[in-house]
């Protein structure tokens, strides 16, 4: 007799931490921010700080529990970014991963002739068509510096190329406070308005304190124009455990949690409920190269464990993955790296995860590597689907009804399901012999074919109209700039 079984569904989950360890690590955070405190020289910020009641003491900013745990609080647990024209995109909650490209590479690895050379502002727009294409990023960032002009309005040029080729929310940073303006103008003019762009910001600014816990005039000054503004901030420093954070693990996170954190209490005194997000990229610094490692499986257990964190505060999370210290994407080192990172923030519950596509430790980008990228995202996603588990996919009674020795090819329950499998367009499952038969093409010539058909598809136009009103607004920031 057939039960009626109650439908289960289980997410796959890691964790690395348990609740009195969190506790431990929040307990630090809140220490070393109270004891030790950030150094910032931003007058307004200081002011700003002293009037909601840290101790500030010349450029130490020491910051009590109390308004940390306010601010905490404060800070919006869920909220929207948009699609270039306002519409959401992609909804910040905890358990739900996105994932985005990466930026600032110096170097290009061209996907046709295999040279290695610095990225330029053409460069942008193959790789924001194809973030834009590809159905496994959900949003972009701007992935390169472009070489090819001036270097104090780079960062605007390369933001103008991203939001003209891709539809997806901009993730970015900026060199100084008039490139955020200029980047936050072009973000208000493509959607409409600044109400439009609250109710879904279309960019969102990373905002990176100095490892160790430090903060430099210009990003204070960010910081507070972000969150006047309704643009999401991203508290986001990089450590190298052993170089500009303790060499232990624990260390590391606690002073990438006090980082995150100060910024997050700069924004909600500047504006309550700014939208924020929580994060630090917490790695090693490979004392045999002294590199700054983005393959390492130590990077991914601090990921991790600050993703857990990011739960216990009940604030998004900036995850990492899809990055590799090898210097070409066909190398089996970019694909293991790959692979073990995205799984693992997908695992961790990370949201915004970052740095998809990322060579030689951040300083390569490479659209082969991109989509390579995309279909291991294919993977992990279908493998967080977990395992749905109720009357119909139990299948009692059809196991009943074939039996022992049957099949269940001709079953209308595997019409029904088969679909259920993944089916990649790039890895190839056909035997030997048949491989042969259609060509022998190695996985080198198959990423290589897919890549080039995407380059080209130019899916993001924009209305004339803007791309005159950008293009005039390029042609002022060079002439101000002496170009």
């Amino acid at each position: 007799m057939t039960k009626n079984y109650p439908e289960l569904h289980t997410r796959p989950s890691l964790n690395v931490l348990s609740e009195d360890q969190v506790e431990q690590i929040h307990l630090a955070t809140l220490e070393v921010l109270e004891r030790t405190g950030v150094q910032i020289k931003h007058l307004r910020a200081l002011e700003l700080l002293d009037g909601a009641g840290a101790n500030v003491d010349g450029d130490r900013v020491r910051i009590p529990a109390r308004i940390v745990e306010e601010a905490i609080h404060a800070s919006p647990p869920c909220f929207a970014l948009g699609k270039r024209n306002g519409e959401p995109a992609l909804l910040l909650e905890e358990n739900r991963s996105w994932y985005g490209a990466g930026l600032d590479c110096m170097d290009y690895l061209d996907p046709v002739t295999d040279e290695r050379r610095r990225f330029t502002s053409e460069d942008c727009r193959v790789t924001a068509t194809i973030t834009n294409v590809l159905p496994n990023y959900s949003w972009a960032m701007s992935l390169g510096l472009a070489a090819d002009a001036p270097a104090d309005i780079a960062d605007r040029v390369i933001a103008k190329q991203a939001l003209t080729y891709c539809e997806k929310p901009l993730v970015f940073c900026c060199n100084d406070i008039a490139s955020l303006h200029a980047i936050y103008d072009m973000a208000v003019l493509i959607v409409g308005s600044e109400k439009r762009f609250r109710k879904a910001p279309t960019i969102a600014h990373l905002s990176s304190p100095v490892s160790p816990l430090s903060y430099y005039d210009d990003m204070a000054e960010k910081i507070i124009f972000c969150a006047e503004k309704g643009i999401p901030q991203i508290f986001y420093s990089g450590l190298q455990a052993g170089a500009t954070s303790p060499a232990t693990f624990a260390g590391t996170i606690v002073q990438g949690s006090a980082e995150s954190l100060s910024g997050l209490v700069l924004a909600q005194i500047v504006h309550p409920h700014a939208p924020v997000i929580y994060g630090a990229f917490t790695t090693i610094m490979d004392m045999t190269t002294a590199i700054f490692s983005y393959g390492a499986p130590e990077m991914n257990l601090m990921t991790a464990a600050m993703a857990k964190m990011a739960k216990r505060y009940k604030l998004p999370f900036f995850g990492t993955a899809g990055c590799t210290d090898a210097k070409f994407c066909d190398d089996p080192q970019a694909a293991i790296e790959a692979t073990f990172s995205c799984l693992s923030s997908a695992l961790s519950g990370a949201n915004l995860i970052h740095d998809i596509g990322l060579l030689d430790h951040s300083t390569l980008i490479s659209p082969n590597y991109l989509v390579l990228n995309n279909e291991v995202l294919h993977m992990v996603k279908q493998y967080m689907r977990g395992i749905l588990v109720n009357n119909e996919t139990l299948a009692l009674d059809l196991i009943d009804r074939v039996g022992p020795g049957g099949h269940y090819l001709e079953e209308k329950h595997t019409i029904d399901h088969f679909r259920d499998v993944w089916y990649s367009q790039l890895f190839d499952r056909t035997n030997y012999d048949e491989w042969l038969k259609q060509g022998a093409r190695p996985f080198k010539k198959r990423l290589r074919e897919q890549t080039r058909k995407l380059m080209d598809l130019n899916t993001a136009s924009l209305p004339t109209e803007i791309v005159k009103e950008m293009d005039r607004m390029e042609k002022l920031w060079h002439r101000d700039s002496g170009h």
